[in-house]
């Protein structure tokens, strides 16, 4: 089996459109939520969002045939793939083959944005003005194929679809792909741009987003004063490279990719279950393929989505896991404090996060927390980040469906 390593990252996000600005405004515990100014935001359900904010893809070398022809989550995607490819040194057809080259780029919901402006072009106008590049640019797999298609990759091609897991389920399986050697290097992550009158009015119908204005009290993942999640959207692309690929270049190395758990609830269609019993075997997976023991530095990024079913049941399940002593010592936040809800895209944010915390030894805040809750009682790093040298990292991502995915993370000694 081959070791794996992260060696480029690359995101659009809340908190800044590349890796320095969403890092410094992480460990800074600024909030990246905000009143909504997407199109239409007087006629929405809810009043908050984590936007993405002066994003401009020809910054880029997105050109603007490619954005014409694009759903925003296509555009963050190869945003992000620009920076992480750039920040890893990687060429391919010189440092790897092509065919031995592949992408795992998710996303939720796809190009819903798009389905919503051209539904409303079909009631107000009539079919014959709905776009002849409306099926590709809705269609959930067209950002992994818009990122393969600009670096070349012709080995395998995975867009994943696993709701709130996506990112991290994407990162698992290209992880898989080439730990078993069915590749040498990846593209992977996760992409997604829903903030539009369809998609809050469903999320907000189903009573799953908080209905505060205030962008500070919003996202209090943990809190007892938690009600719902804020939509966010952006995306995170990791590059991937077995050890011979990394090493035969000398590409910086982030963090190793040592452990994939990948469970189902088998329980309800979004809520999840009480005990947290498939997330607790998803931890557990994960955390065993990595080899952790008791007395390790253990940092958890939480999937901590300011539910109250959600972070009650994370916390039982981390538990379950790992044992009440390693729980109780592992330090823990989420970053959907700052960041908000961003879907398909989120863990792999999240993994990006985990990589900079072993590479900075920082840990990010769960900002926002004021009033503990007897249900979650673990160290949640509450409001100030931490000097931590943390010696392995898991990433929590769970989704509507009852998908249930952790990607553990070690530092490269």
């Amino acid at each position: 089996m081959n070791k794996v390593y992260i060696t480029g990252l690359g995101c659009v996000t809340p908190l800044g459109n590349n890796i320095e600005t969403l890092w410094n405004g992480l460990i800074e515990g600024r909030c990246g939520i905000a009143p909504i100014a997407a199109p239409h935001a007087e006629t929405l359900p809810v009043h908050v969002a984590a936007e993405v904010k002066n994003f401009d893809p020809a910054e880029y070398g997105i050109d603007k045939a490619t954005i014409r022809r694009n759903d925003m989550y296509t555009l963050f995607a190869l945003a992000a793939a620009q920076q992480a490819m750039a920040d890893s040194g990687l060429q391919v057809g010189v440092d790897v083959d092509p065919m031995r080259m592949g992408c795992a780029v998710g996303s939720g919901i796809g190009g819903i944005k798009t389905f919503n402006n051209e539904h409303t072009k079909l009631i107000e106008d009539g079919t014959r003005f709905i776009s002849p590049y409306f099926i590709p640019m809705m269609i959930a797999n067209i950002g992994s194929a818009n990122v393969a298609i600009k670096y070349n990759c012709q080995g395998p091609n995975l867009p994943i679809v696993t709701a709130c897991a996506t990112g991290t389920h994407s990162v698992g399986e290209a992880y898989r792909l080439i730990r078993e050697g069915r590749a040498d290097a990846m593209i992977c992550g996760g992409a997604e741009s829903a903030i539009c009158d369809i998609a809050m009015a469903g999320f907000n119908n189903m009573k799953a987003l908080t209905q505060s204005d205030d962008p500070l009290a919003a996202s209090v993942p943990f809190d007892a004063r938690r009600k719902g999640f804020v939509m966010g959207e952006g995306a995170g692309i990791l590059v991937l490279e077995s050890e011979e690929c990394a090493r035969k270049r000398g590409a910086h190395i982030y963090a190793e990719v040592s452990g994939y758990g990948n469970t189902c609830d088998a329980h309800h269609c979004t809520a999840p279950h009480p005990e947290g019993r498939n997330a607790a075997e998803a931890i557990r997976l994960a955390a065993e393929e990595a080899g952790f023991k008791l007395g390790e530095k253990l940092y958890i990024n939480a999937h901590g989505t300011s539910t109250p079913l959600n972070d009650a049941s994370e916390t039982h399940a981390i538990k379950t896991a790992l044992g009440e002593e390693a729980a109780r010592k592992a330090e823990i936040s989420s970053t959907k404090s700052m960041l908000g809800h961003m879907l398909g895209a989120a863990g792999a944010v999240e993994l990006i996060v985990c990589a900079l915390a072993i590479e900075h030894g920082i840990l990010p805040p769960t900002i926002g927390y004021k009033e503990p809750d007897p249900a979650c009682d673990l160290d949640y790093i509450p409001n100030v980040a931490r000097k931590s040298q943390v010696d392995i990292t898991l990433s929590n991502s769970f989704g509507f469906g009852g998908q249930n995915a952790c990607v553990a993370l070690r530092r490269v000694k």
